[in-house]
């Protein structure tokens, strides 16, 4: 699977890219809403975008929209994380978040999650 990781803190994106590379996925890494956009809009082989909540020059909210609003098929799953209030966050996201965790997460459990979602998606 390709995995886009969106996250501000640079530590947090390594630990998520060594976690699924390890596993023999593409780990395509973004450090801004902005730059992730990007990204997403010129590679078409995204599987799954895992992206922090709170960043600077685009949040997560507002990736989370501009994504889903892109994806004509509508499969690409995108799963939020946040140190901040996940009630508060999910209730002012417009669209959905596929899945809305806290931090600090269990990064294997963030693993199965994504990775059950490419599964569910391909069958």
């Amino acid at each position: 699977m390709k995995v886009l990781v969106v996250d501000d803190d640079a530590i947090n994106r390594l630990i998520l890219q060594k976690l699924f590379e390890r596993r023999n996925n593409t780990v395509v890494t973004a450090q801004n809403g902005q730059e992730a956009l990007d990204i997403f809009v010129g590679d078409d082989e995204i599987n799954i975008v895992i992206t922090d909540i709170m960043m600077p020059e685009m949040d997560g909210i507002e990736l989370l929209a501009e994504i889903k609003q892109r994806d004509k098929s509508g499969q690409i799953p995108i799963i939020g994380f946040t140190a901040g209030d996940i009630d508060y966050f999910r209730s002012i996201a417009i669209i959905p978040f596929d899945r809305l965790l806290p931090k600090p997460m269990d990064y294997t459990e963030l693993y199965n999650i994504a990775n059950q979602f490419v599964l569910d998606r391909a069958s």
